[in-house]
């Protein structure tokens, strides 16, 4: 009986697993008021749409990445994996001190770790395949804002012509005689 019970389960998930799109999410961020939902999706998935106060901000990678270990994840910095030529390399460096060498010995061998950390963070940055959400979501801000001028002049002239509308409405009852009353003769302009 359990083991029904577990196959009556496991059915409905594998039924429902391949019938939506699969969307690696990296998660809402709250921005001024905003919620930018930032997702990936593969292949020819489609986007979600936007609703409200959200901004969905979709980055499109290769149908071939979808099961794949995500690419910073793919290399390893371990010592176990690194060649022996880099090793032996290394060697070279190891009586570098003193002022911009960044080590702690000899003087001023600290100062040059700043700069160390400067150059790998911007060969990092250069190099990355990485996806730039902040770029992706200045993007989709620019669609949202490019309609709304137009929108805004649309709705103007849709309010004026309302507008003018009820006043002629009001003139028009204005000038109508009231019941009981009849009609005014039309008075020459230039008489009283």
């Amino acid at each position: 009986m359990k083991r029904l019970s577990l196959a009556v389960l496991a059915v409905p998930s594998v039924l429902f697993a391949g019938s939506a799109p699969a969307f690696a999410q990296v998660g809402p961020i709250e921005v001024a008021g905003e919620t930018v939902n930032q997702l990936i999706v593969y292949g020819d998935d489609p986007c979600p749409a936007s609703s409200g106060n959200e901004i969905v901000v979709c980055a499109r990678k290769a149908e071939s990445e979808r099961y794949r270990i995500p690419e910073a994840l793919r290399q390893s910095e371990s010592p176990a994996n690194e060649a022996w030529a880099n090793r032996v390399e290394a060697y070279e460096t190891v009586g570098a001190f003193g002022t911009m060498s960044c080590s702690p010995s000899g003087y001023g061998g600290w100062t040059g770790c700043t700069s160390q950390l400067i150059d790998a963070a911007y060969k990092e940055k250069h190099g990355s395949s990485d996806i730039r959400f902040s770029q992706l979501i200045e993007e989709e801000r620019a669609k949202r804002l490019e309609t709304i001028d137009a929108d805004a002049a649309a709705e103007q002239a849709r309010v004026e012509q309302i507008e003018k509308e009820y006043e002629a409405r009001l003139k028009a009852e204005r000038d109508a005689p009231l019941p009981g009353e009849e009609p005014a003769a039309a008075t020459p302009q230039g008489g009283q």
